[in-house]
């Protein structure tokens, strides 16, 4: 038995009958696709690496702990791989849209949390995966990490004995268990105590990081302006991708200034004006508030499967039509949030929630995930991948799409995933107001094309920055 640490059982609280918290993405595979029991035994073999695939969520009675990990006694892995085959002529539209039903549903709670899906027919001989796995196991970093383990050609390690799992505690047994392990493990609330004592001067730095990332939090009191970007939430997925060349990225960076994060942002921006624009929405002068998740891992929590990531909190200036100039003005604001210790500041807030009661921040999850839109408009994620071809089942690997959900009354999300030179946008909207999402991905071709040649790049023959393809669809 595993306690779940307080962000892990946050992604847990926050969920919502409209509102499923889990990530994942597309793998796009060179075909002909593998007999599906090659994929079975890969997985099987990988399950002692990853023994949270083989674990359930179990609530504490009363809410008095945080949720445990227990082994899943009927364990199943049929349960957890589906096969299943694109109707004709398997297009990616069609793809998309079988990807966004999928991401629309729930994962079974009275199961270990995740699902894969092998989906045959794509044209031109290629084949997909789609995975599903809740954000209280993972988070974009530990994510990636976990697929480079699934796709990793070389045999895992031989286990010296087969798992089995450890009978599953009852209702009693976890309720004394948990009281059991407050009282005998007290250093889990006084763990902040004695960092203090061991390293002062470090604490003395921390604390003022902590107050100046809570000063420069305060603007997010500000009443945000009525939108589109919020409202109402369906059960309903849409899903739109792009694809666009890192290098091209990269030479914007390096004729503009900035960081890749920043051009991305910028990306982000452009897409929503458009977007915002064709909803015949006043966008001069205007800004969009977006959560950007900020890793906190540290190297030596690599290969560590939970979730370590804080927030900042992004004014994106979709009300500056020039990309260059919205480039600029992103920098600008990006340098002072990172001075502000504002991610620093939320990590800190983060582990101090341990020493609330647990039924508290159960509560607090839910009435953050009713509230009207969280204090943002949007939400933009970058996680950086393997820069080199993965392969699984002696297939390579040729496009991987994020997907990311959309929360509390925020409808739209974007996620940008890196891998092997290119850079893969995954748009979610809700489906009900935000079918029309294709127009963002659109405007992120634009932008980074106009931001190429305006750095001195060449365009491509066609005019466009890299081979791309977006669209909106699903449900």
């Amino acid at each position: 038995m595993e306690w779940m640490s307080p962000m892990d059982a946050s992604f847990l609280h926050i969920e919502g009958p409209n509102n499923p918290m889990h990530i994942g993405g597309v793998s796009i595979f060179e075909g002909p696709a593998p007999p599906f029991e090659r994929l079975e035994e890969m997985v099987a073999a990988k399950l002692d690496a990853v023994p949270r695939y083989r674990q359930k969520v179990r609530f504490v009675p009363f809410s008095i702990a945080r949720p445990a990990w227990v082994e899943d006694p009927f364990f199943n892995l049929g349960y957890h791989l589906r096969h299943s085959a694109l109707p004709a002529p398997g297009t990616e539209e069609i793809l998309r849209r079988t990807a966004a039903r999928v991401f629309a549903q729930h994962l079974d709670r009275r199961k270990p949390l995740w699902e894969m899906w092998m989906l045959e027919g794509l044209n031109d001989s290629r084949w997909a995966l789609v995975s599903k796995v809740h954000h209280c196991m993972v988070d974009g970093v530990s994510a990636t990490d976990l697929m480079t383990v699934m796709f990793d050609e070389r045999p895992a390690p031989a286990s010296e004995q087969p798992w089995q799992p450890v009978p599953e505690p009852s209702s009693a047994q976890l309720l004394l268990s948990s009281l059991r392990h407050q009282a005998l493990n007290p250093s889990e609330y006084v763990r902040g105590a004695r960092a203090v004592a061991r390293r002062p001067r470090a604490a003395v730095g921390q604390a003022g990081d902590l107050l100046r990332g809570m000063s420069s939090s305060l603007g997010l009191l500000r009443p945000l302006e009525r939108s589109s970007l919020t409202g109402p939430v369906g059960p309903h997925r849409t899903w739109s991708t792009l694809r666009v060349d890192l290098d091209r990225v990269k030479a914007v960076r390096a004729a503009l200034g900035g960081t890749v994060n920043d051009v991305v942002l910028t990306l982000a921006s452009a897409g929503l004006r458009q977007l915002l624009a064709s909803r015949r929405e006043e966008v001069e002068g205007r800004t969009v508030r977006a959560l950007v998740p900020v890793s906190v891992r540290r190297p030596g929590e690599r290969g560590v499967y939970n979730n370590r990531v804080s927030a900042m909190f992004a004014e994106l200036p979709v009300g500056i039509a020039d990309p260059v100039a919205a480039l600029s003005a992103i920098r600008t604001q990006m340098d002072a949030l990172k001075q502000s210790k504002q991610a620093v500041a939320g990590d800190v807030l983060t582990s101090l929630s341990g020493f609330a009661p647990p039924l508290l921040l159960a509560l607090g999850g839910r009435l953050a995930a009713r509230s009207p839109s969280l204090g943002v408009q949007a939400g933009v994620t970058n996680v950086p991948g393997p820069q080199q071809a993965l392969q699984t089942l002696g297939r390579t690997l040729l496009e991987s799409y994020p997907f990311v959900p959309v929360i509390g009354n925020v409808r739209i999300s974007i996620a940008i995933f890196s891998y092997n030179g290119d850079l893969y946008f995954g748009v979610t909207g809700d489906y009900d107001s935000s079918n029309d999402i294709g127009i963002l991905t659109s405007g992120v071709e634009v932008a980074i094309r106009e931001l190429v040649e305006r750095s001195g790049g060449r365009p491509t023959a066609d005019g466009a920055p890299a081979p791309s393809q977006h669209r909106s669809l699903g449900r």
